[in-house]
């Protein structure tokens, strides 16, 4: 019994301290100092576990129902005594936060509002689909934070880091758009992919039509059609041209497999890498420049280290947490 106990408060334990950590992150976004290495920080944080993405919304729900609170006091009506009902919540603080959850629990049966942002996640070698109001779907790739904002006027998406593939039912009374690393992309009928690595950003057009462009207008802004790839890096952007066979290959991990045709052996063990825990390393620069091709299961590591010492000849170590390729 006592084991069964200790279990249950270390769980309850545990559980309080995810708490505590979401709200501490949300505290820390609303400041002004937040940085782009808070954010990837925040990222990292929120794929380790679901238990952390349900914290964090439950926290950003608790909030966003507090502005609303605040807003509506004005104009509640009196009661029976005479007295307005009266809220006053301290948000540069967090304190209180998990308090106020008691209260907005009750509000919430008055005034049920929905959160505003919901935020999904993916670990690595992760996949998931969500299909959202209207019908549009996006799936999230390995290593993927998304927040989905909708209401009736609009539908934005924040593509905190990772890849999203986007198939998007069009309607021009809500404007579907993406959020990604300070650059914005607007739907216009579209099946499309974004991937958002550190300082760079890569929309992949499928079909239909994206309106690209930055946030604050510091880049320029690009029309994108089926076969185009655009690139983004600071504030240079480029577009280029690909046959429907690559844009095929580069979006295989929607069927869970990636294609290497004549690719650098450091460019596919890094994609090897997004995918699995344990790590691939080439050791020298010449190794890292011999091309390769196959098509392999994102999670199997072991028949492209085959591949490696058969066909291209080069020694494989296991060193535990990382597999070192040479020559």
């Amino acid at each position: 019994m006592s084991d069964i106990f200790s279990k249950d408060l270390s769980t309850a334990d545990d559980a309080k301290s995810t708490r505590a950590r979401a709200a501490d992150w949300h505290d820390r976004r609303e400041r002004d100092d937040w940085s782009e290495a808070d954010q990837i920080a925040l990222d990292a944080w929120l794929a380790e576990s679901p238990a952390h993405v349900v914290a964090y919304l439950r926290v950003d729900a608790a909030w966003q129902r507090a502005d609303r609170l605040s807003a509506l006091k004005q104009s509640l009506p009196e009661n029976a005594y005479g007295a307005r009902r009266r809220f006053k919540f301290r948000f540069g603080s967090f304190a209180a936060g998990f308090g106020v959850l008691t209260v907005l629990g009750i509000a919430a049966a008055v005034y049920p509002w929905s959160p505003r942002e919901q935020v999904y996640s993916t670990a690595i070698g992760g996949h998931k689909t969500l299909t959202l109001d209207g019908g549009s779907q996006i799936e999230l790739n390995t290593n993927t934070v998304l927040r989905v904002s909708m209401n009736g006027a609009q539908r934005n998406v924040f593509l905190d880091k990772g890849e999203a593939y986007f198939q998007i039912r069009h309607d021009a009374s809500r404007p579907f758009v993406v959020m990604v690393a300070g650059h914005r992309v607007t739907d216009l009928g579209t099946k499309f992919a974004i991937r958002s690595e550190t300082g760079r950003v890569r929309v992949t057009m499928v079909q239909g039509r994206v309106q690209f462009g930055g946030a604050d207008n510091s880049v320029r802004s690009a029309t994108l059609t089926p076969g185009d790839v655009l690139v983004a890096t600071g504030n240079a952007v480029s577009v280029t041209r690909k046959q429907a066979a690559k844009l095929i290959a580069e979006l295989g991990w929607r069927q869970g497999v990636l294609v290497f045709d004549s690719t650098a052996l450091s460019d596919a063990v890094n994609e090897f890498n997004r995918y699995n825990r344990t790590k691939l390393v080439v050791a020298d620069s010449a190794a890292a420049r011999m091309p390769i091709d196959g098509k392999f299961r994102t999670h199997d590591v072991t028949a492209f280290t085959f591949l490696v010492q058969s066909v291209l000849g080069l020694h494989v170590t296991d060193h535990g947490d990382e597999t070192v390729i040479s020559r």
